[in-house]
């Protein structure tokens, strides 16, 4: 009897450790094979990690399956989701779960969603007149549609020929009766954007400067990072279509493409759909499990080359990999506000070092943590100065909303109603009125969705909040509901207070909602869209907005940050912000330059075209250097005066962050686990003679209660990424948590908000 052979197994459990079970007669499981097991008293799907020796196992338990031929992922992911574990102190289980389908986690064997298409074949030829003739005497349209179904190429797809074409499926059904033509069902890979028409590729003659970037792209060496800075209408497109054609038509490689907002997917794979045809396959969450899977296997067979997603799309089962594209790079959609918590920039360069690939990250605006790569010399900075065919970049005007208030006729401002023109001010007025009469297009800008921002009794003061959150309810009034936007509770708005009993409940606050009703009331005859989450829920809906404005048949597309970014639209004239104060001091480290960004990135949608165009701004903060650089497009003046603030106190790009969150249902339990913890790691730092680590906090967290869950936190800072690494791996596995009152821990590497 041969002795026993032994895998080892990580399995999507909280547990830093992994799992010894024994392999029958068969072929040991690869690394990178799933294998379902028994744990405990149930199945799981878990990742074979190669052979063990299974010493000191006195009752192994077997696998119960090994369903893949082929491990489902490569040595080289492997690598990367070792890393992954490690840095972000993540068991290795739960990371490799999280980069595989999830039709690749359950224990059937998945099958590739299927799409069936009938196709019409003809099987009889009739190649004399004369027979044609005779057959058709009394069926004319039955001949016509056979002489289609021939230069067609003998073979017709039913829909198109029924649909398309006007013919009824009795006269498919007829020819099939007369033995002229069979029917086939054939199985086909369901493709989303199959029915988006294609555009031309635009042939354009790359600038100096896009053809310098280009150049030292082309010429880069494997694991190279490049930092491409460039202007908004610079053409950062051009430059990553021309490094793909290179490393994808040329050389024969695959690439990566990750764009930040699934708003901007659509016209993202227009593009390179444009240039590289059917090589494109599209990766976002917007996809269902079943066009997931499609677009996996497509990929991994090595049938598409070119994966263009938002962050997931990092994990693209792509062989022979030759460069990854991280456009936006400063977005914090990046970050994955889940367990792995990873950053899918960070990954790419991991994966890039792996697999000898080239690392692009553009924007018109990088993260400060970028910037101080490029100059520290770990990536190299490629500028696009300018716009495309030496477009000039939009004017920008500042309206101080402190001064710019009109009269509204002496009578006090009724919150529920408040009218244009306390929301839009004289310039901003008097330009969207303008690019209606020349039929041009605006964009309006306002970051925050809903009618009203909150509803307050004017009696006691009393603000209608969450039960399961610290913060507000949000006034929604097409359907009218109070909702939250973190744990989405809803609840109908009441005429009168609840404290109080008083009925002088108002409105206080703007959103998208009520800001198009005011605009749709002040110019009835325009043809205005709204974009944010609310219009954008159904599966294509981002699309379906965007193209309507790209054919022209929008005036006004009003939104949140969604619309600010990556969008290309040569007839839009101006931009308005509606109020950019919007997130503009919260208690982040990041709130500037966020707010420098956004700005940046929505002034970027004017005068793409050569009309021209023109941004105004509406603010209380007019001398906020935020929004100072936003209006003179200096991105380096916003570096000079952000960097400071910075190092003192110390927060990323000066020195590396670790944010750990404490959450419970019981306010004092939880914080006192913050307390625990905090006094706990202060003690271990002290005991092992730590001093490159410091401990800053526990503290209530900015929203302290989300869910029902109290939060609290504390952040470890660190000079070297090892330190914070080793600190945040023996507390995440030593430190005692409670089993009381659902007490959690979560550690958050490179957070990109502390709210």
């Amino acid at each position: 009897m041969n002795a026993p052979r032994f895998i080892e197994v990580a399995l999507p459990l909280p547990l830093f450790q992994t799992f010894t079970y024994s392999v029958g007669d068969g072929p040991i499981p690869r690394p990178g094979s799933r294998v379902l097991v028994p744990v405990r008293n149930k199945r799981a799907i878990g990742i074979s990690l190669g052979p063990a020796d299974g010493a000191g196992i006195a009752r192994p338990r077997a696998i119960i399956e090994a369903p893949d031929a082929e491990p489902v992922l490569s040595d080289a992911m492997m690598s990367i989701c070792r890393w992954m574990a490690e840095y972000y102190v993540v068991p290795l289980g739960i990371v490799l779960r999280s980069v595989l389908p999830v039709l690749l986690t359950g224990e059937r064997a998945p099958q590739p969603s299927t799409k069936t298409l009938r196709v019409a074949s003809i099987v009889r030829e009739l190649p004399t007149l004369l027979e044609r003739d005779a057959m058709f005497k009394r069926a004319p349209r039955q001949r016509a549609l056979y002489e289609v179904l021939e230069q067609m190429g003998g073979r017709g797809e039913v829909p198109h020929l029924t649909a398309q074409l006007g013919f009824g499926a009795d006269l498919v059904r007829a020819l099939q009766a007369r033995g002229l033509v069979a029917i086939e069902t054939s199985v086909v890979a369901r493709d989303p954007f199959q029915s988006r028409a294609r555009i031309a590729a635009t042939p354009h003659e790359p600038s100096a400067a896009q053809a310098d970037a280009i150049a030292q792209l082309v010429q880069a060496k494997g694991g190279d990072v490049f930092l491409l800075r460039g202007v908004t209408g610079s053409g950062k497109t051009l430059v990553y279509i021309e490094l793909l054609r290179e490393i994808v038509m040329r050389r024969g490689q695959s690439a990566i493409v990750l764009v930040p907002e699934i708003a901007l997917t659509p016209q993202t794979v227009d593009r390179f759909r444009a240039v590289f045809g059917d090589e494109v396959a599209v990766l976002h969450s917007a996809l269902s499990d079943g066009e997931r899977y499609d677009a996996y296997l497509a990929l991994r067979r090595g049938e598409k080359r070119i994966a263009v997603g938002a962050r997931s799309a990092i994990f693209a089962p792509l062989a022979n990999l030759g460069a990854i594209i991280v456009d936006e790079e400063h977005e914090g959609s990046y970050k994955n506000g889940e367990t792995p918590r990873y950053h899918a920039r960070e990954v790419a360069m991991v994966r890039a070092r792996a697999e000898g690939a080239v690392v692009v990250l553009g924007s018109a605006t990088p993260s400060l943590e970028s910037w101080e790569n490029a100059a520290q010399g770990k990536y190299t900075l490629l500028s696009l100065p300018e716009r495309v065919g030496a477009a000039k970049l939009p004017t920008v005007e500042v309206v101080d909303l402190r001064h710019s208030r009109r009269p509204v006729g002496g009578k006090p401002i009724d919150p529920s109603r408040v009218p244009f023109n306390y929301v839009f001010s004289e310039p901003l007025e008097a330009a969207l009125g303008e690019r209606l009469q020349k039929g041009e297009q605006s964009i309006l800008l306002l970051n925050r969705r809903g009618y009203a921002s909150f509803l307050q009794c004017d009696a006691c003061g009393t603000v209608r909040s969450c039960p399961n959150c610290s913060i507000t309810l949000t006034y929604h009034r097409s359907p009218e509901r109070l909702i939250c936007h973190y744990c989405l509770h809803e609840e109908l708005p009441e005429a009168k207070c609840r404290k109080c009993g008083g009925s002088t409940v108002k409105q206080r606050g703007l959103g998208t909602q009520q800001v198009e009703r005011l605009i749709a009331e002040r110019y009835p005859y325009a043809r205005i869209a709204r974009m944010d989450v609310d219009t954008t829920s159904g599966k294509w809906a981002h699309t379906e907005i965007l193209d309507r404005v790209g054919r022209g048949e929008v005036e006004i597309l009003l939104g949140t940050q969604m619309i600010a970014k990556g969008l290309d639209f040569p007839n839009v004239t101006l931009v308005g912000v509606i109020d950019a104060d919007v997130g503009i001091n919260l208690p982040d480290f990041r709130a500037s330059e966020r707010s420098f960004q956004l700005l940046s990135q929505v002034a970027g949608r004017a005068g793409r075209g050569p009309k021209g165009g023109e941004v105004i701004i509406q603010t209380r903060v007019p001398t906020h250097h935020a929004v100072q650089c936003a209006v003179t497009h200096d991105y380096l003046a916003f570096v000079r005066q952000e960097s400071p603030a910075r190092r003192d106190p110390p927060y990323p790009p000066a020195i590396r962050l670790a944010n750990v969150i404490f959450s419970g249902l019981n306010e004092d339990a939880t914080a006192k686990l913050a307390l625990d913890a905090a006094e706990w790691v202060r003690a271990l730092l002290a005991s092992q003679a730590i001093t490159d680590v410091t401990v800053v906090g526990p503290a209530p967290c900015a929203v302290d209660r989300i869910k029902k869950r109290w939060r609290w936190h504390l952040l470890l800072k660190s000079q070297k990424a090892s330190a914070l690494s080793n600190v945040g791996r023996y507390f995440v596995e030593r430190f005692p948590v409670p089993a009381s009152h659902s007490l959690r821990v979560a550690f958050d590497r490179d957070p990109v908000s502390l709210l």
